[in-house]
């Protein structure tokens, strides 16, 4: 039985090209930075957590929540093939169950803030808005699309940012959690407009503040898909 079963569903991503030295510090025993034509990315993600179960069973008032969170990609070569995943460096929800549940089992870095988001559509877009508030600010993900999705293209920064199907944690210096992550392969809504709002520096500290100032390297809307989140190994 999977631990546990859920769905992502619009999932908004922006996405930054950084320094791979700036992560160093964050990357788990075994695995290594996953580059992209050369490039390493960290994304910002608000997306919904719906019909959640864990070990097919409901947490009542805990089945549905917003997450946002702030993750890089890392692979691993074992049996003679890459594993790729994501590293969690902030994971934000608003249900403090959620947190203790992630951060026991998985060794995650689950934070719990008020969080609210509104979806809404016309004839021709739709406007995804996500909102986290920390320190009294409230932080915006808002973004609208083109009403209709798409494939995502094969060999794309798109392809490259969904397609990582595990999860990897720090447990320190010489420990690693690999958990996997199972979806179908995801289709995209074009994105029109991005205005979000992020105070990295409240948000994730001193050391990404620098991300205030970037351009992000893309922005684009998964539609999403049920998923599973397997039992954990470490190594």
């Amino acid at each position: 039985m999977s631990f546990l079963k859920a769905e992502w569903n619009n999932l908004a991503l922006i996405n930054y090209e950084i320094d791979p030295q700036l992560l160093e510090k964050y990357v788990p025993k075994g695995t290594e930075i996953d580059l992209w034509k050369g490039k390493c990315f960290i994304s910002c993600i608000g997306f919904l957590f719906e019909d959640v179960r864990v070990l097919g069973l409901r947490i009542p008032f805990h089945s549905d929540f917003e997450e946002v969170n702030l993750r890089f990609y890392v692979r691993r070569f074992e049996k003679g093939v890459w594993k790729r995943g994501a590293v969690f460096i902030s994971e934000i929800v608003p249900k403090l169950a959620i947190s203790f549940i992630a951060n026991t089992f998985y060794n995650e870095q689950y934070r719990t803030f008020p969080m609210k988001h509104l979806l809404t559509e016309n004839e021709n877009a739709r406007v995804f808005h996500y909102q986290w508030k920390v320190k009294n600010h409230w932080n915006s993900i808002l973004i609208e699309t083109a009403k209709n999705s798409t494939e995502i293209e094969i060999d794309s920064e798109a392809e490259f940012i969904t397609e990582h199907y595990f999860g990897y944690s720090k447990v320190d210096e010489n420990n690693t959690i690999e958990y996997q992550v199972t979806h179908p392969r995801w289709k995209q809504y074009e994105v029109i407009s991005n205005q979000s709002k992020i105070d990295f520096q409240g948000v994730y500290g001193d050391e990404f503040a620098f991300l205030k100032e970037l351009e992000p390297n893309s922005v684009f809307l998964a539609v999403g898909s049920k998923i599973t989140i397997e039992d954990k190994r470490k190594f």
